[in-house]
């Protein structure tokens, strides 16, 4: 009986919160003023403190987008569960079309100083960070408010849809603090 009303009251909270955060967000709508980008991109720069990503193609940038990161995001990453985006240089190093939000740019997190730093701690330096949309079977119009992700980096899904078709395995993706 006891679990029964923690998951009841759990769910209650999570629809109060997920209500409360489409009506704050404004609706996700396609910016005619800006064609799709169509050329393959060669670098996606992230800065954490400003909530953004640009992304170029030989040193121009071609299109900005606000992003969401991980629920505690001041500073690198240091271990599994922490809510941190990590930060320095990486590489898309796979594709998920599956993934559990709307399609996933995975990067080539951890690299050996993370690793090398986490077992110093005695604990796991994580991985799984990828760029992607939003959970899938959240409601499409709205991103989800805030940073809530567990370390990866977050944008719309038409954003995501964008990305996706400009963004190659191995582009470079540099996350400044």
């Amino acid at each position: 009986m006891k679990r029964w009303l923690i998951r009841l009251t759990a769910l209650a909270v999570f629809g109060c919160v997920a209500l409360f955060s489409w009506h704050i967000d404004p609706p996700e709508v396609p910016r005619p003023d800006l064609p799709p980008l169509t050329e393959k991109i060669d670098l996606i720069d992230i800065d954490k403190s400003a909530r953004r990503m640009t992304v170029y193609r030989d040193g121009v940038p071609l299109r900005s987008y606000d992003i969401a990161l991980g629920f505690a995001p001041q500073g690198d990453k240091a271990r599994q569960g922490d809510g941190r985006t990590p930060e320095g240089r990486f590489r898309i190093n796979r594709r998920n079309s599956e993934s559990r939000f709307h399609l996933s740019l995975g990067l080539d997190y951890p690299h050996a100083k993370h690793i090398d730093h986490a077992a110093s701690e005695g604990v796991s330096p994580g991985g799984d960070i990828f760029i992607h949309g939003q959970p899938n079977g959240f409601p499409g119009l709205l991103p989800r408010a805030g940073d809530w992700t567990e370390g990866c980096i977050a944008v719309t899904n038409a954003e995501m849809e964008e990305l996706w078709r400009v963004a190659d395995l191995g582009t470079e993706v540099r996350i400044r603090p």
